[in-house]
């Protein structure tokens, strides 16, 4: 079983940037999708981006598309989320998810916490 571990939250100003890491603790992490979600207060969680394997694909959610990038280090077994002009609605507990090989997230970190102030 994967143990997965984000880091690289923290709070920063509107238009900032941060990036998101996620690191896994065995090597078959990549060889499936990774992707991040999130939950912010009173809110459901919600996609964020993912990618895939193999082949690297990336998908993104409508409201983060053209600012977060996702991105994967195969021999660190990290994946990452690159994330820049960011707004108040984008704070929220941020969670990285991997695939379990038949279309569903199985694995979840413990999330980190981004919040944007304006």
């Amino acid at each position: 079983q994967v143990q997965l571990a984000e880091s690289g939250g923290g709070l920063v100003q509107a238009g900032g940037s941060l990036r998101l890491s996620c690191a896994a603790s065995r090597r078959t992490f990549s060889r499936y999708r990774v992707g991040w979600f999130r939950q912010a207060p009173g809110k459901e969680r919600e996609f964020v981006a993912a990618i895939s394997w193999p082949g690297g694909a990336t998908y993104y959610a409508d409201s983060v598309k053209g600012r977060f990038t996702i991105s994967r280090d195969n021999a660190k077994n990290t994946v990452y989320l690159q994330m820049n002009y960011l707004q108040p609605e984008d704070t929220a507990k941020y969670y990285c998810a991997q695939d379990n090989g038949l279309g569903q997230y199985d694995y979840w970190g413990q999330g980190t916490q981004v919040t944007v102030s304006s």
